[in-house]
């Protein structure tokens, strides 16, 4: 809360609340410590309120590192920070949060685990707070959140981040052809688990 408290007085805050992204990746390129802090600290409270497009996010840290470094540190933040806020939501902010909670969706969640988590990952249809702290809430494991949300955003970030390399390169017909084919694969790979979870409720 702190830290929120002081990032959201600091100037690049206020750019980020207009959209002024220009201005936010100039002021943040030649300072290391401060794009990479900026860039997390962003990614948690987008973990936590969804009040950052994650789009926006993953353009600064496109423009700041590249396409392979900006992607990386896209998947490596968004997994640290959901892991912050599964463990919040299931230790310390548990009884509050589940007065605020749809049963129904907590119990399709706890039916279909990890699976849940990468579906969610990949079809963004809930967003991406209600997912850590339904997860923190639900009786899914922290391994199994951790490996659906891993492989779920890793796919769906590469999807995003082939968005502002497009606008930037000038490719983006290329890139959004692979970005679908990409997407295919997560959904094959997505296909084949859920066969694997029907088997084993079958046999039990």
């Amino acid at each position: 809360m702190i830290i929120f408290l002081v990032i959201h007085n600091t100037e690049t805050f206020q750019l980020l609340r207009i959209g002024d992204l220009d201005s936010i990746i100039l002021s943040l390129k030649d300072t290391t410590f401060s794009k990479f802090f900026f860039t997390f600290i962003i990614m948690v409270i987008q973990n936590s309120f969804t009040i950052i497009p994650l789009i926006i996010i993953i353009t600064i840290n496109y423009a700041l590192f590249g396409f392979f470094n900006g992607l990386i540190w896209s998947w490596f933040t968004s997994i640290i920070a959901a892991g912050i806020w599964f463990i919040c939501s299931r230790y310390f902010f548990n009884d509050w949060v589940q007065k605020k909670t749809n049963p129904e969706l907590l119990s399709k969640m706890e039916q279909n685990g990890l699976l849940f988590v990468f579906q969610a990952r990949i079809i963004p249809f809930v967003p991406t707070s209600l997912i850590n702290i339904l997860s923190g809430l639900s009786s899914i494991t922290f391994k199994h959140f951790m490996l659906g949300t891993m492989f779920g955003n890793l796919i769906f970030f590469f999807v995003l981040t082939l968005i502002p390399a497009g606008f930037m390169e000038g490719n983006m017909e290329q890139n959004i052809l692979f970005g679908l084919a990409l997407v295919f694969i997560g959904l094959v790979i997505f296909y084949q688990l859920k066969k694997k979870q029907k088997r084993r409720k079958q046999v039990n």
